[in-house]
């Protein structure tokens, strides 16, 4: 009875994740507030089922009744996270807004399969990230002159990566973060992504010279150098890519973006025979079965979840996700290919992509130079991410070491990502007043032609109705005159 449960758990989350795709690129083709409003119900509608029938199969295998509580506590915050933010920002992106929601629950659903005590403090965390990035959009919303910090975004940024390379911790031979009080640990390089951002389109919104290039990209290059010096490759890769790409889009210069992918390819021959564990990973994503049960154990595992999973997923419970070396982090997306299957995976990927599609479409809808280029950069950096985490489970690219947004296990990932999509709807609400005040007074110039002409027209048909002009006669009474 409980695999039957647990297979027909896995088809209908399956077909909701695939209605919940199709909703989310209805909505982008739809031109009415309407059509978007029933596409946004159907997302909601798909949500709410998938994560109710993710702990139904849950608590059908485990036969826990806190799982019933835990359950309750993360649908109290989904409504009132989506309430609150509609209440606060009722001209916030809707899209965005459910795609947070569904990526949380895929998350939490996989998180408490393969751990119920790290999954409640993922929650714990994350409800805490939610609660403090609520009031991002309105500091993008009314600050207008946050362009004007940009030595300050880039004192903060390297002097907190600083920090990480002297007092961090090393992990997997990185240096990535530091413990605060034994309770939690940080990782500044997911917060400094977001001010390097806001650094370089401070940078460029005052000029385009080629000594104010020089100047930014010799302060993007000490931020990727620190990160490289603290061996967080894959973070340095991030950064090198969001810079590379918002020096393009803010120049259009071909010159600067063909030296830059030479100096990055020129950058990479140099780490791989600089650092040891660069030489083992793309030695490892070469050939994985040169060191099977060693270092090529974790990709090997990867590629086994995923190929055993299929298309359709074996079931909850029913893999071995748990063999896979940081599961929880950086190789979620083998666990969820793996007993979700091959097309929910996809479907995943599809609804990151809408994020991304987002983003940039933001970016264009911008009209100064600093909104646009915060909009694409961090656009870059989310698309980068999310592309360095799959490609390295898939064994398309090197592993880099890259958490999931929204969907991987990590304090610093979910606080960081929460900003930087806390930051898009900050500047989606800021155009949407902006073309809100532009129609009111198109509306009230409008009105004020039909005014003029409707008195223009009164006025040449004279005082009186019939034309006719009244005078008195000199006998004291009122005649009528034509003209």
């Amino acid at each position: 009875m409980t695999n039957i449960g647990i297979q027909a758990a896995k088809y209908i989350m399956l077909v909701l994740i695939g209605l919940y795709t199709m909703s989310t690129y209805h909505y982008l083709r739809m031109k009415t507030h309407k059509r978007r409003n029933q596409a946004c119900g159907m997302q909601l509608f798909c949500m709410f089922a998938l994560h109710l029938t993710g702990y139904l199969a849950i608590i059908l295998y485990t036969n826990e009744r806190s799982m019933i509580y835990f359950y309750g506590a993360q649908v109290v915050f989904f409504i009132l996270y989506l309430v609150l933010f509609r209440v606060f920002y009722k001209k916030a992106s809707r899209l965005l807004l459910n795609n947070t929601c569904m990526l949380l629950a895929v998350s939490f659903i996989m998180l408490t399969r393969l751990g119920p005590e790290r999954a409640v403090r993922h929650f714990v965390i994350t409800a805490a990230a939610a609660a403090v990035a609520m009031a991002v959009p309105v500091i993008v919303r009314r600050m207008r002159y946050l362009w004007r910090f940009c030595w300050i975004y880039a004192g903060i940024g390297l002097l907190a990566l600083s920090v990480i390379l002297v007092f961090s911790t090393v992990s997997g031979g990185a240096h990535l973060s530091f413990d605060i009080g034994g309770l939690f640990s940080l990782q500044p390089s997911e917060f400094v992504k977001i001010t390097f951002v806001f650094f370089v389109a401070s940078m460029f919104q005052t000029s385009l010279s080629f000594k104010r290039v020089f100047v930014t990209t010799a302060v993007a290059a000490l931020h990727v150098l620190i990160l490289v010096a603290s061996k967080d490759l894959g973070a340095a890769l991030i950064y090198f890519i969001a810079y590379l790409l918002m020096l393009f889009v803010a120049t259009r210069s071909y010159f600067y973006l063909l030296g830059g992918a030479a100096a990055g390819s020129l950058a990479s021959v140099l780490a791989y025979k600089v650092f040891a564990h660069v030489r083992v990973r793309v030695q490892v994503w070469q050939d994985p079965w040169m060191d099977a049960t060693g270092d090529g154990w974790q990709i090997l595992q990867s590629l086994f979840a995923i190929g055993s999973g299929g298309f359709l997923g074996t079931g909850l419970y029913q893999g071995m996700p748990e063999v896979i070396p940081v599961v929880r982090s950086d190789f979620i997306f083998a666990a969820i290919a793996e007993e979700f299957g091959g097309i929910f995976a996809i479907a995943l990927l599809l609804i990151c992509l809408s994020c991304l599609l987002q983003f940039l479409w933001i970016s264009t809808w911008m009209d100064g130079m600093f909104y646009k280029i915060i909009a694409f950069g961090l656009a870059a950096v989310y698309g980068a991410q999310v592309f360095l985490n799959v490609g390295g489970v898939i064994k398309f690219i090197p592993s880099t070491g890259i958490t999931l947004p929204f969907v991987s296990h990590g304090g610093s990932s979910i606080m960081s990502t929460f900003i930087m999509f806390g930051i898009i709807q900050g500047l989606y609400i800021l155009k949407q007043d902006e073309v809100d005040r532009i129609e009111q007074e198109e509306k009230l110039e409008r009105r004020r032609q039909a005014l003029y002409e409707k008195r223009y027209e009164t006025g040449a048909a004279g005082p009186g109705k019939s034309g006719k002009r009244r005078r008195r006669d000199p006998s004291g009474r009122r005649a009528d005159q034509d003209r």
